[in-house]
């Protein structure tokens, strides 16, 4: 779920003027002319290690949003905070010990933030909370042992997860290597939270800025203290199943045994200050349609919809309707962003070369421009070396994946590496556009098209690991697009840029199964009536089981259900888009509405809490909120997700909580 700025007002424009120039184009510094590092000096020991320390740390939170719910919201303008804290803090230090330090630069920051967002983006595209764990025992069973298709299990195991993400994820950072230029120069398409990110550093480096990064650094501090020792306080509570503040009935019992509560979880309190508001409401207008009216509707029917001898996590009871009605929201909006994505993509590329044809010399660069330009055009890595890395380790990654995956044949294989350039280049174009990332609807659309094609014996399998090979590279290419806007907007080399991209990515393959396997062996990973659900697990591998099977997988009455939510998503778009400005904004995002469906109402009102934060402290003081809003919400989300490490190490030293605080009606 992508990450749009919130509007600052028309009276931060005089500040932005004087931070960027009055003709910049957003997001780059004024004076752009100044002299720029080579890229070798904005590659340091120094910025390596908050790298590591700053993907460390996110890996361990994305996971657990993975884990949870599968949200996942867009990280990046809170890891450039985080990174320029880190590196501040290690300057400041070590300038007060006396001892001679270099200057942090604005293109070190970019470096640093950009080899920490392709460390812990491994952990989101990498299937942990989704294709990869759907492959477990566990998985199968909730999808039904006596469900027709629904064939073959391959456990978690940390040399083969690392040697699979090692083989699909440095060809999506090769493929689009030769067309950075087109991209980011020729068609000088936005990307939105690449933009965001560079206006941030920008900021943090511009002369008159120190006192704002200073109270940003402040705030960021005190509110990761906060939330560090409110966790560790609540843990106390949780001795035992539905105990502690993460089950508090705020709203009452009845309410929370539907899942209505605030549950103190100042993770997706941060995540909801960072998500625009309509988001948010998306989430709770979710929560109430399903937890609130249809579940227990459809529950009633027991005996008559479904058998009532069957356990409720059986897919051919509620589970199945919870189930296959979030993936019709979840496809059908997806189908329509894909369609929609494509078209503007093809229109936009037939009218830049209409453009292209119809301007000569009309189309002066000013002269910050061409700096900025001349800045990425000249490290630039040869073409002929991406070209040739991409085809040695397409070749590796066909003899390594069957080996894996016994399911998965070498041609399938080819054939994902052959079309991935072309896939790459749609999805980074498209999300150099509206800043959507569809990765994972081209691998959903693998996923149905191989597990079709395979047959019942190997389907699910092969599907799933094909769904992971495309939304892998697809994503990694999008990403390092993204991360290449922010380096042209900061003037940072593309060369240091794409180390940086190789060297996190190396981390990521790494540090996200170590960091899996922390929560995989301390947790109940899977349960669904825990806080651990990973449902989109069940849901690739329902996906799966669809594609082999067809409709005879779904409960009575569930395929018509699905036709219903699949046709809500696509009409609710088509207002989105159609509809006046002031109508059509007030539209809930299908995509949104579809995340409780599976996973439960409290963690959509947690959002709404930080967005009703962001809604009262705008109203208070907007000039302010504007620049602490981003440091109070990553507070929030690192103490709560540092907190994650010492509660895993106590989980696995099987020292549990002291006391369990739970509640029981009277009556």
């Amino acid at each position: 779920m992508a990450l749009h700025q919130r509007d600052t007002g028309d009276g931060d424009k005089g500040k932005k003027a004087a931070l960027y120039g009055d003709d910049a184009e957003p997001g780059a510094p004024s004076h752009a002319t100044g002299h720029v590092p080579p890229w070798r000096e904005q590659l340091t020991v120094r910025g390596l290690l908050v790298s590591a320390a700053v993907g460390t740390m996110y890996s361990v939170i994305v996971m657990k949003l993975n884990l949870t719910t599968g949200l996942n919201p867009t990280l990046n303008v809170s890891a450039a905070l985080i990174s320029f804290v880190m590196l501040r803090g290690w300057t400041q230090a070590l300038a007060r010990l006396g001892l001679a330090v270099r200057p942090l630069t604005r293109q070190e920051n970019t470096v640093v933030q950009t080899c920490a967002v392709a460390c812990y983006s491994i952990g989101s595209a990498g299937g942990f909370g989704s294709y990869l764990l759907g492959l477990n025992k566990k998985t199968y069973e909730l999808a039904g042992t006596d469900m027709e298709g629904n064939v073959g299990t391959k456990e978690p195991g940390l040399g083969w997860m690392i040697g699979f993400l090692l083989a699909v994820s440095f060809v999506g950072i090769l493929a689009l290597v030769p067309l950075r230029k087109i991209l980011v120069i020729d068609y000088k398409l936005t990307y939105p939270s690449g933009t965001a990110t560079a206006v941030l550093i920008n900021g943090f480096h511009a002369p008159q800025a120190d006192e704002v990064a200073k109270m940003q650094v402040n705030g960021f501090t005190k509110y990761f203290a906060i939330s560090f020792v409110w966790s560790f306080f609540q843990w106390f509570y949780s001795g035992g199943d539905n105990c502690g503040f993460s089950q508090f009935p705020t709203l009452g019992l009845r309410a929370w045994k539907q899942s209505f509560f605030f549950d103190f979880n100042l993770t997706y309190v941060g995540a909801g200050m960072i998500c625009p508001h309509l988001i948010n409401i998306s989430l709770l207008l979710g929560s109430i349609l399903s937890w609130g009216i249809m579940w227990p509707l459809i529950a009633d029917l027991k005996g008559n919809w479904y058998s009532a001898d069957l356990p409720e996590s059986s897919m051919k009871s509620l589970q199945g309707y919870k189930a296959f009605i979030c993936i019709a929201l979840i496809l059908g909006d997806g189908v329509y962003n894909f369609g929609k994505v494509m078209l503007k993509t093809i229109w936009s590329i037939l009218d830049k070369s209409k453009q292209k044809n119809a301007k000569k010399e009309e189309d002066i660069l000013a002269l910050d421009d061409l700096h900025r330009n001349e800045v990425f055009t000249r490290d630039s890595l040869p073409n002929w070396i991406a070209i040739l890395g991409y085809f040695a380790l397409s070749v590796a990654a066909v003899i390594t994946i069957p080996l894996i995956f016994p399911e998965m044949k070498w041609y399938y294989a080819i054939i994902a590496y052959t079309l991935a350039p072309a896939l790459g280049f749609s999805n980074a174009y498209g999300s150099g556009l509206t800043d959507i990332n569809m990765a994972y609807n081209y691998g959903k659309v693998a996923l149905l098209i191989l597990a079709s094609t395979v047959g019942k014996e190997h389907g699910v399998i092969a599907g799933m690991v094909g769904c992971g090979m495309v939304k892998c590279m697809t994503s990694i290419s999008a990403d390092l697009m993204q991360d290449f806007k922010t380096g042209h907007l900061t003037l940072t080399s593309p060369r240091s840029m794409l180390i940086a991209q190789i060297v996190g990515t190396a981390m990521g393959c790494v540090i996200s199964p170590l960091t899996f396997f922390v929560f995989y062996n301390a947790f109940d990973i899977g349960n669904q009536n825990g806080p651990w659900k990973a449902p989109y697990a069940l849901i690739y591998r329902n996906v799966a089981i669809l594609g082999v099977q067809g409709s005879s997988a779904l409960p009575l009455h569930c395929l018509q259900l699905c036709y219903g939510f699949f046709a809500f998503a696509l009409v609710a778009n088509l207002m989105r888009d159609f509809l006046p400005r002031k109508y059509g904004k007030w539209i809930p995002l299908p995509m949104a509405m579809g995340f409780p469906f599976l996973v439960g109402a409290s963690f959509a009102i947690d959002m709404c809490v930080g967005s009703l934060i962001v809604y009262i402290w705008h109203k208070i003081d907007r000039s302010k909120a504007v620049h602490m809003v981003p440091a109070v919400a990553s507070g929030f989300i690192c103490g709560d997700g540092l907190w994650i490490f010492p509660a895993s190490l106590l989980a696995l030293a099987k020292i549990t909580p002291p006391m369990c605080m739970a509640f029981d009606p009277t009556y």
